[in-house]
């Protein structure tokens, strides 16, 4: 079975790709299961200043150590309210060993005071693929919302608890994990590399 690496420790992350993927003959695996950090001796420096160049980084690190192909996914949430914070430092905000629970709260008390047509809010998604020659692929996906007033729902990670969604009246960890993954905005960037990794003929 052919492997892809995809270059992420947070296994949340996985689990959303292997639904996403779960007809392709393709066997993906994160860098915990290869413990690939500590074998190659690399670390990772997300040091760009949008999502794609963070992607991008991410994937060209690993391919450049393992001479496979690597996907590597950067996404995070804009508020607009706090001038699209915490945004490409999403995972790092307040703290990169901070809970959830802390930074999510954190956010509703900055927008204590925002009117409801002021609460809004996006999650973007970057998919870079990198191949052995160096070629880099990417895609976007982004789903708008609002950031609600008390975390909801526990099918989701991260923001998903504060993320509603006014056209479901829910937040997207209310959402069942099928129909998260078709409307999130890592659901649509994975959808689309698919369809340019079938054109590659890698799928």
């Amino acid at each position: 079975m052919k492997k892809i690496i995809v270059a992420t420790s947070n296994e949340n992350k996985m689990k959303e790709i292997r639904q996403i993927f779960a007809d392709d003959m393709i066997e993906y695996v994160s860098l915990n299961d290869e413990n690939l950090l500590n074998l190659l001796g690399v670390e990772i420096i997300e040091n760009g200043t949008t999502f794609e160049e963070n992607a991008i980084i991410k994937a060209k690190t690993i391919s450049e150590h393992t001479n496979q192909i690597v996907l590597a996914d950067d996404s995070g949430l804009e508020v607009d309210y706090m001038n699209k914070a915490p945004g490409v430092l999403s995972a790092r905000f307040l703290g990169e060993d901070t809970p959830y629970s802390v930074k999510n709260n954190y956010i509703i008390n900055e927008l204590s005071s925002a009117k409801e047509e002021e609460r809004s809010a996006r999650f973007v998604c970057v998919i870079a693929c990198v191949f052995p020659d160096g070629r880099v692929i990417t895609t976007k996906g982004v789903i708008e919302g609002r950031i609600g007033y008390e975390e909801k729902g526990t099918n989701g990670f991260g923001y998903d608890p504060i993320f509603y969604l006014p056209e479901r009246g829910c937040t997207t960890a209310q959402l069942a994990p099928e129909e998260k993954n078709k409307i999130s905005h890592r659901g649509q960037a994975l959808m689309a590399m698919r369809e340019k990794l079938m054109k590659e003929n890698i799928l």
